[in-house]
């Protein structure tokens, strides 16, 4: 490794792009593209840091398979800021074998950082945790330390566990001063404070109020039957029964929740479930049969009772009933919770992370752009979304996350 090469690198690892560039901004052989590649994407510039990465791993011979895994990594990191979420996992499996096969440890074990990255994108926790359980914490790196523990207590956070998300944003806290990277000092301030922002809104007894995800965390933990609108499910002392994928019945639970002790009418049930303010028989038939699903679904956590006015509910078990409402009003409150990170999400990367299909995100999107709370850039495939940043409370609770029942 040539002396110019050897210090862009060591500006590279210290975060100080530009102070890169200097050493390899005009040579073409493939190390010096690689690590412009590198700067580039340190410094945003996505587009031009992958057409980098892509000529660096093309030019480096068939018997540079270390550097052309190291460059597939690299990629994978574009891929992961520009939130192209499919299709990178194998690479990026195959770029960390290689890694890990011809010796470099720390490169490997980033590799898996970044998948693990994908995961917690993709709203898949246990993978996530899974991952980052493998990951030799001592063997990395300040810079790789202090993003494995943000990793972590996102994971934490995401899982309503604040004790743990605390004791990991400590660990890298530690970490990033280690490095000296300001983004990353700057990253674990902002995770630190979102612990103390609201999470959510909390209706008892007819009252609401904000609380945090330390409150939050003591709801679900209680004997209450919780009615969680943020997660769409109904939790109690540590059961889960998930509502997301059953809108109708999710709707109704909702209203009966927030009417206990009290019960709700049948019409105004079939008003807020079927969306029709002229219900006929054949709605009221079509409420018995969700009563009934719902009946079935909530067993052993509360019963729906018939009343002479309609439906209300009753836990089980000695407790009242509560309500977690989300801190912002609509339904596309988890869709801003991801657009507002900052980056330019796809119609397709939204879709894959909600679980939902690509029609009917273009129709939320849609709908959110006309009333101005984010706006497109691009056209056709290359179109990209932006939200303005959620500031005034922490979107943890909306972001996308496969619980269990789910």
């Amino acid at each position: 490794m040539d002396a110019l090469i050897a210090a862009s690198a060591r500006a590279l690892a210290a975060g100080d792009a530009l102070g890169a560039l200097q050493h390899v901004a005009l040579r073409d052989d493939p190390p010096a593209l690689a690590l412009r590649g590198i700067a580039m994407a340190q410094l945003g510039e996505h587009g031009l840091a992958r057409r980098l990465l892509q000529r660096a791993r093309r030019a480096f011979g068939p018997r540079e398979a270390v550097a052309r895994a190291r460059c597939l990594l690299a990629e994978a990191e574009v891929a992961l800021a520009l939130r192209e979420l499919g299709g990178t996992a194998a690479a990026l499996a195959d770029a960390g074998a290689t890694l890990q096969r011809h010796g470099d440890a720390v490169n490997a074990l980033h590799a898996r950082l970044v998948s693990a990255r994908q995961w917690l994108l993709l709203g898949r926790l246990a993978d996530a945790r899974a991952v980052l359980d493998t990951l030799d914490a001592p063997r990395l790196p300040p810079t790789l330390a202090a993003v494995a523990a943000l990793a972590r207590a996102e994971v934490a956070l995401r899982s309503l566990r604040s004790a743990e998300a605390n004791e990991a944003l400590a660990i890298a806290q530690q970490a990033a001063r280690r490095s000296g990277v300001p983004s990353l000092m700057a990253e674990v301030a902002e995770a630190r404070a979102a612990l103390e922002r609201p999470a959510a809104r909390g209706l008892r007894a007819g009252r609401v109020q904000t609380l945090r995800l330390a409150e939050v965390e003591t709801w679900l933990a209680s004997d209450a039957l919780v009615l969680d609108a943020c997660r769409r499910g109904i939790a109690r002392a540590g059961a889960w029964r998930s509502l997301a994928r059953r809108p109708v019945l999710f709707t109704l639970a909702q209203a009966l929740a927030t009417a206990w002790p009290g019960d709700v009418e049948r019409d105004v049930l079939i008003a807020s479930a079927f969306r029709t303010r002229h219900p006929d028989e054949t709605h009221r038939a079509r409420l018995r049969v969700e009563i009934g699903r719902l009946r079935a679904l909530l067993q052993g956590l509360a019963t729906v009772d018939a009343t002479p006015r309609g439906f209300a509910l009753s836990p089980t078990a000695a407790g009242e009933v509560v309500v977690l409402l989300p801190p912002i009003d609509g339904g596309q409150a988890s869709l801003l919770a991801l657009l507002s990170d900052g980056a330019a999400w796809s119609t397709s990367a939204l879709a894959l992370a909600l679980g939902q299909s690509q029609r009917s995100v273009q129709r939320a999107l849609a709908e959110l752009q006309a009333g101005g709370q984010m706006r497109a850039m691009g056209r056709a495939r290359s179109r990209r979304w932006l939200a303005p940043p959620l500031i005034d409370f922490t979107t943890v609770l909306l972001l996308p996350a496969v619980l269990p029942g789910a």
